[in-house]
């Protein structure tokens, strides 16, 4: 997982041995050369603290831009959880370059964004989707050949990974679960997601869904989709319920509000976790694929920049697939 970047230390003002020889000034005219020589090497050590003596933060201007692309929804609660994500992302990474992109319905569109980063940007497209499917495979890899940036890729989506179950289980847990639930012969879970006719979206919720299980200590939990795929929400939650389970969460497997979430929430018997939206997990998560996809790229030289306008490359997928791989 990705780690907050921490601000490297301030060298010291003076860092010159107690043993050292003394100051040889032969090569200086004036006393106002070694005023001036002072006054230089002073503040460039100055320059890595801040006014208040703390530490200053590195920049990472040399760093692709992470483009953070989003679905879009006519719900006003998706733009404003997503905003308050990528806040998140930029407290964990400061300086990174981190902007937003929609699909649809939205502003900024994805298009927008890339071409305000002009024929010399760098970017890295993060999907801000749990799965594979159309968007991830088909509008993404689209949207960075028509870049105009000189550099585009596309990370891997972000599930399934550890980070998501971390995260369902903390929004489970604002819901209503108890740990006496994880584990006991009533209690079960539903994890809604959007659905898809991309079977592999599908087997991306599956493997979440059995992750969770784990992590609830065995309690059943079933994969559902609000479309594209069956089972439906409110037909997991019967099926649950006619295996004994009465006690049935909905944990709900989408990054923000919006229609899909608000229906599968709706089917809920007990209770219904919030959508994962500005967690902490899903922040460290947004950047572990971003920093996978920048890895993954290989170096380009003077030359081949000049005609590489815009790259997608698959290896962030392998990687994802090496991660969830059973041990």
């Amino acid at each position: 997982m990705t780690e907050p970047v921490h601000p490297r230390e301030s060298p010291p003002l003076d860092d010159t041995p107690l043993d050292a020889p003394p100051f040889d000034d032969t090569s200086l005219d004036s006393t106002a050369q070694l005023l001036s020589r002072i006054t230089v090497q002073l503040g460039a050590q100055l320059s890595h603290v801040t006014r208040n003596g703390t530490p200053r933060r590195m920049t990472h201007t040399d760093q692709p831009t992470l483009v953070a692309v989003a679905h879009g929804s006519r719900d006003p609660r998706a733009l404003v959880t997503v905003t308050a994500l990528l806040d998140l992302v930029r407290e964990l990474r400061p300086g990174l370059d981190v902007r937003l992109g929609h699909i649809e319905l939205n502003e900024p569109l994805l298009p927008d964004t890339l071409a305000a980063l002009g024929p010399a940007g760098n970017a890295v497209l993060v999907p801000l989707m749990l799965g594979r499917g159309y968007h991830v495979k088909h509008d993404l890899p689209q949207a960075a050949e028509a870049s105009p940036c000189a550099q585009t890729r596309v990370a891997a989506p972000l599930g399934p990974h550890p980070l998501l179950v971390e995260a369902l289980c903390s929004r489970l847990a604002e819901a209503g679960w108890r740990d006496e639930d994880s584990g006991s012969r009533g209690a079960a879970v539903v994890l809604a997601a959007a659905g898809s006719r991309d079977p592999e979206s599908a087997a991306d919720a599956r493997r979440t869904a059995e992750m969770l299980s784990e992590r609830l200590e065995g309690t059943p939990v079933l994969a559902a989709f609000a479309s594209g795929a069956v089972p439906a929400v409110p037909a997991a939650v019967r099926a649950l319920a006619a295996r004994g389970r009465h006690r049935i969460a909905v944990a709900s497997y989408f990054a923000s509000p919006g229609l899909f979430a608000s229906r599968s929430a709706a089917a809920a018997p007990w209770t219904a976790a919030d959508p994962i939206g500005a967690h902490p997990a899903l922040a460290r998560l947004v950047l572990h694929r971003y920093d996978q996809a920048v890895a993954a790229a290989r170096p380009l030289g003077a030359g081949a920049a000049a005609g590489a306008r815009s790259t997608s490359y698959p290896a962030e997928h392998a990687a994802q697939r090496r991660e969830l791989a059973p041990a």
